[in-house]
């Protein structure tokens, strides 16, 4: 994708780094526990299920399903002319985790509850952003 100016851009943590620059490698990489196996997103230093705190990075496959969305009309920052689509996307590897992202090579009328996507990134300074688009057949 290309960079777009005037997009607000997330601070680097420790427990984030993997995700926001993961997609220079093309590779979605979510938090995962290493003694139950659960997904954790947003990323942190401790398992919310088992309380485990060894957690790590791991790649994920990049793809979902759209869980909820909505279309932005109001135009909010010049750089982004509506209308957009934000979504919540589950993630096939573990359903109950979910990023709230935007979809992209999605016509607004055409995106719907259920609608399997993918991953792709747009590369911004010292991150790579996760969006997605629908599944080409």
């Amino acid at each position: 994708m290309s960079n777009q100016a005037g997009r607000m851009l997330p601070e680097i943590t420790p427990e984030s780094r993997e995700f926001w620059t993961g997609g220079f490698e093309d590779e979605l990489r979510i938090y995962r526990c290493k003694a139950c196996r659960g997904w954790i997103h947003p990323p942190v230093g401790a398992c919310w299920r088992c309380r485990s705190r060894d957690v790590g990075a791991e790649v994920a496959s990049g793809k979902g399903r759209v869980a909820a969305f909505t279309i932005n009309h109001h135009p909010w920052f010049p750089a982004f002319p509506p209308p957009y689509i934000i979504a919540m996307v589950e993630l096939d590897e573990q359903p109950d985790v979910r990023l709230t992202t935007c979809l992209v090579e999605c016509d607004v009328d055409a995106v719907e509850i259920g609608m399997p996507v993918e991953v792709v990134f747009d590369e911004q300074d010292d991150v790579a952003l996760p969006f997605f688009r629908p599944v080409k057949a």
